[in-house]
């Protein structure tokens, strides 16, 4: 089966024989890429001139486009893959037909493994694994970045990394019932921190994970590293999930703010070295209770992460909405001849200025004292 890729590299993959197709050229593979985003929806001319050309578009626009689209077509059908792009009325159109694409298989492997999460988290972080093994490197790689593809590349990297979030999270709710070493875990944790220092979930499990290894001063030392960075970079303090962990791993009981009970690995470590009220044989760690111990202590990161993802894609579409009334309101002005227009221009400015000011948050006007 043939699949479109653009996570990394633009390329066309042929499942059957191997064989890939790599548009030569920089434009080539932004104009492939921006149909495979948009596949089975027109992309008009106008949208595909920005993405190739931004501000500086060449004097016959049009043409430029159809000569660009006519070289692609040509890569594709020299495949051996048939007729992939439609002319449409207003644009060109890509058609999948039964091809996929990449980006499609990752969104159904990691829907499926944040699925099993909760039931199931080795399944679950096998599949978010293979989730991640799709990527070959940053999203659209080679591409220029125009509206539509810097969007898009914004847009699938925050669902990577959240896809890393959710493999961390299943891989902590292992922990208790196999036993296994942290080290690994620990300093991949440690590592994400320093690659994405904003991204407070990261400081978040790599705070669980410690003190899940019994290493509770360290995971105060990794609070006050988000601290430090948080202010220095965006001028705010850590968000209410996190201080809760730190609060919580201050009284040592990294799990109490949750209102459950220590897991067993980390009652394993107290400051005797000793399991409060372990007996010989009678070992807390080998108790089945700890998957949902550790399941309760990362509910509320997750989901305060969920909801950071959400206004960010909430922003996205605002933003992608007000594109598209500038659009509007450019094309209404090139005819600016009639009545008609005016009213038309008054009610797209209305809903700009409206949805600016959702952006910038809501405008409380106050009734004026009565005069003396």
């Amino acid at each position: 089966m043939t699949e479109f890729r653009i996570l990394g590299p633009v390329e066309v993959h042929d499942g059957r024989t191997g064989r890939r197709v790599v548009p030569s050229g920089t434009k080539q593979r932004t104009l492939l890429a921006a149909l495979v985003i948009e596949a089975g929806r027109t992309l008009t001319v106008d949208r595909l001139a920005d993405e190739l050309w931004g501000d500086e578009p060449p004097q016959r626009a049009a043409n430029a486009v159809q000569a660009h689209v006519a070289r692609l077509r040509r890569m594709l059908s020299d495949s051996g893959d048939g007729d992939w792009i439609s002319t449409e009325p207003m644009g060109y159109l890509l058609r999948l037909g039964n091809a996929t694409t990449d980006a499609q298989r990752f969104q159904r492997l990691s829907a499926e493994g944040r699925a099993a999460a909760s039931t199931d988290p080795a399944h679950a972080t096998e599949l978010l694994e293979r989730a991640l093994a799709v990527w070959r490197g940053p999203a659209l790689q080679d591409c220029l970045r125009g509206p539509l593809c810097a969007a898009e590349a914004e847009r699938f990297e925050e669902h990577r990394l959240s896809t890393l979030e959710k493999l961390y999270e299943t891989r902590l709710h292992e922990t208790p019932l196999r036993s296994a070493p942290l080290d690994d875990v620990t300093g991949e944790l440690e590592r994400l921190t320093y690659e994405h220092p904003l991204r407070e979930r990261f400081y978040d499990l790599s705070m669980v994970a410690l003190c899940l290894a019994g290493r509770p001063a360290e995971a105060l030392g990794v609070y006050e590293r988000a601290r430090k960075v948080l202010l220095h970079m965006l001028g705010v303090e850590p968000g209410p999930a996190l201080r809760a962990r730190m609060e919580a791993a201050i009284r040592h009981s990294p799990f109490a703010d949750l209102g459950t009970t220590p897991p067993p690995r980390a009652l394993a470590h107290d400051a005797s070295g000793s399991t409060p009220g372990s007996t010989p044989g009678n070992n807390p760690g080998s108790t089945p209770g700890g998957i949902s111990d550790v399941a309760a202590l990362l509910d509320l990161g997750g989901t305060v992460a969920q909801l950071r993802e959400r206004v960010d894609e909430l922003s996205r579409e605002q933003g992608t909405l007000l594109r598209r009334i500038d659009e509007l309101a450019a094309a209404a002005a090139g005819g600016a001849q009639s009545r008609e227009y005016g009213g038309a221009a008054r009610r797209t400015r209305t809903a700009r200025n409206s949805l600016a000011g959702q952006e910038s948050g809501p405008v409380i006007t106050r009734p004026m004292p009565p005069a003396a």
